[in-house]
């Protein structure tokens, strides 16, 4: 697993706590391992950068 620190960086600007960040890149790239499609074009080779990525062009986001 390698995750980008630039990503980490700019999708912490988007979502600024950390427990809620973790959560979402987990459960996202859960999804994808399980056969949900990218919401942007994949090219990273970590599903957590393109989760990071989905995150920082807000293709998805949270609510509490």
């Amino acid at each position: 697993m390698y995750i980008d620190t630039t990503l980490l960086a700019k999708a912490q600007k988007v979502i600024p706590n950390p427990n809620i960040l973790i959560n979402l890149v987990s459960k996202r790239v859960w999804q994808l391992r399980n056969g949900a499609d990218p919401l942007v074009q994949p090219t990273e080779k970590s599903l957590e950068n393109t989760a990071l990525r989905e995150i920082i062009d807000h293709k998805i986001s949270y609510s509490l």
